[in-house]
């Protein structure tokens, strides 16, 4: 298959050489210069995203919804396509910008396909993602075999794209709960004499045993926030979608606000670009034990 590829961030270099490495025909186009130094093995770099206009298929993995709007719209990719393109917009982006791509998508005569997804770059690159996909059912079915190479398993939310982001803004939200959760009970442990790497053992073993629990805790015991797997400046502009998709559904979301102000005070502090477990400094900070 002919496939383009937007964004070799951590991500996306994981994701594009798999299926380079599958015997796809892989053209990728990446906004950072940093990037274009790490290509995998497989993968043709274009000069310019409009390079990448005549793909069957075109995937997409950028950091935010201006990223996605530059190269899309403002650079004129989308007009570009040719009808019948499937686009794969693997990013976590706002509901309502999902929702504009899909009618614009079909004005063009091209398929939309929301495909955001849960794991570390670690898991792109062995294809141990889980794929949250919504989109026209067509479009999805003929793309089984990206799917098989992609991730471990498909969810299906669907074929309003925007459902999908819905759910990876809803589980992203979960998991900076589970952060501050686990930071907090350290905490309270550790004020008592119970070392964090003890207590957090126990906890991701027993009450909270699932990979993602494991993983979080034990970052969060060692203080391992870089480098980072998930930027912790990505983590807030998240938490502020659930908060957006939250206002538009008329959906209160008490901890989402506080976990804003977390995230905040860990970058006023510089600490955007450490891994998003340093949520925790921010409580270590106000009890006076950073």
């Amino acid at each position: 298959m002919r496939i383009g590829f937007v964004g070799l961030g951590a991500m996306g270099r994981g994701l594009a050489g798999r299926l380079a490495g599958a015997g796809h025909t892989v053209r990728a186009w990446s906004r950072s210069a940093r990037s274009r130094d790490l290509i995998p093995e497989g993968v043709v770099v274009v000069p310019k995203p409009l390079d990448l206009a005549d793909s069957e298929v075109l995937i997409s993995m950028l950091a935010h919804d201006g990223a996605v709007r530059a190269v899309f719209l403002a650079e004129g990719l989308l007009a570009a396509l040719a009808p019948g393109t499937i686009h794969i917009n693997m990013a976590t982006v706002s509901v309502d910008l999902a929702r504009d791509l899909a009618k614009l998508h079909e004005a063009r005569g091209a398929a939309y396909v929301a495909s955001p997804v849960l794991g570390r770059p670690d898991a792109a690159a062995e294809g141990r993602l889980h794929l949250l996909v919504a989109g026209p059912a067509a479009a999805i079915t003929r793309l089984e075999e990206l799917w098989a190479v992609l991730g471990q398993r498909v969810w299906r939310f669907g074929e309003r794209p925007e459902s999908a982001n819905a759910v990876k803004i809803a589980t992203n939200l979960t998991l900076a709960c589970a952060i501050e959760a686990m930071g907090e009970a350290a905490g309270l442990a550790g004020a008592y004499g119970v070392e964090a790497g003890p207590y957090l053992d126990m906890l991701t073993q027993t009450l909270f045993s699932s990979p993602a629990f494991k993983l979080y805790g034990a970052l969060i015991a060692e203080d391992r926030f870089e480098p980072p797997g998930f930027r912790l400046a990505l983590g807030l502009k998240d938490v502020n979608l659930a908060l957006e998709a939250g206002a538009e559904a008329a959906m209160p979301l008490p901890f989402g606000a506080v976990l804003r102000d977390r995230f905040l005070d860990c970058v006023a502090h510089g600490e955007e670009g450490r891994d998003w477990c340093a949520l925790v400094m921010a409580g270590r900070r106000q009890a006076g034990r950073a």
